[in-house]
């Protein structure tokens, strides 16, 4: 497995993989607009040339685009739907233009209105995205914690909507921490083993494209969305030697959205912590 990790793009798009080079990432995600607004910057074809230039130079991917944090496809306002399905469109036809395997997002809160509310809605707005975008670009759904009425902490709900829309480029992206604070106790065997179960029978684990690897502050079952460094929160370490001894996860890429050791985000001593991880199951 390629061990990457969320990178900054500031400067240029093609800065992502110098700062990847920093860590030891081998994978990348990376935002391609402010991911607290809608605005976008216009991006020239050299910015792109430079960018492609870069993933072959390195090696680095396979990459990934992160989706603003804005997007909500279950929001009973149909102005904020729209705006979303917008952004999500713009960066796929990116992610085309760069050589990004997809966009991975939340699918956001009902606010109360409750998931068969929603269900139809999210389901026509995925549809209208992928009509719209290149056939080689994935649209990746990443489960959530279950914070604030969040849609898609239970695989279940997922998996619903992945069968409604029946599209091979819909995808899922794992993320760890999201799963513990949603009551799946990834840390042991036998809990691992009753989720991914659980993952196959209602999404399909050949659906899952990425994993978002992240120790969690908040305890297990807690439903709230807070990452922590490797290591140093409730999933622990034995909690990642679980979970990346486990055969589902051998070709699947893990990407670090942890705060950093100071504060600022994805760093080294925790990409190594992975590596090492991943040593030690191999040894």
């Amino acid at each position: 497995m390629k061990i990457g990790a969320h990178v900054s793009a500031a400067g240029g798009l093609d800065k992502a993989f110098d700062r990847a080079l920093e860590l030891g990432a081998e994978a990348i995600q990376l935002f391609t607009a402010a991911p607290q607004s809608w605005r976008r910057r216009s991006i020239a074809s050299k910015e792109i040339d430079a960018f492609r230039r870069r993933a072959q130079e390195t090696g680095i991917g396979p990459n990934f685009v992160h989706g603003v944090y804005l997007i909500n496809l279950a929001s009973p306002r149909p102005d904020l739907v729209e705006k979303s399905v917008h952004s999500l469109t713009e960066e796929m036809h990116l992610c085309h233009a760069l050589g990004i395997s997809g966009v991975i997002f939340h699918l956001g809160s009902h606010k109360g209105e409750g998931f068969e509310a929603v269900f139809g809605q999210i389901c026509q707005a995925l549809a209208t995205v992928l009509s719209q975008t290149p056939q080689e670009t994935f649209l990746i759904l990443e489960n959530s914690a279950g914070m604030g009425d969040a849609v898609g902490s239970k695989f279940a709900e997922l998996g619903r909507i992945l069968r409604e829309v029946s599209s091979p480029r819909l995808k899922i992206c794992l993320d760890t921490q999201h799963m513990f604070a949603a009551g799946y106790d990834v840390r042991t065997r036998p809990g691992l083993e009753k989720a991914l179960e659980e993952l196959e029978r209602e999404v399909g684990i050949d659906k899952l494209v990425a994993v978002h690897a992240n120790d969690s502050k908040c305890p297990l079952g807690g439903g709230i969305d807070r990452h922590e460094n490797i290591g140093q929160g409730y999933i622990g370490r034995e909690g990642f030697m679980n979970i990346m001894a486990h055969p589902v996860f051998r070709h699947i890429p893990f990407l670090l959205e942890v705060p950093g050791l100071d504060g600022e985000g994805p760093d080294k001593p925790n990409v190594d912590a992975l590596k090492e991880v991943r040593a030690a199951i191999a040894s």
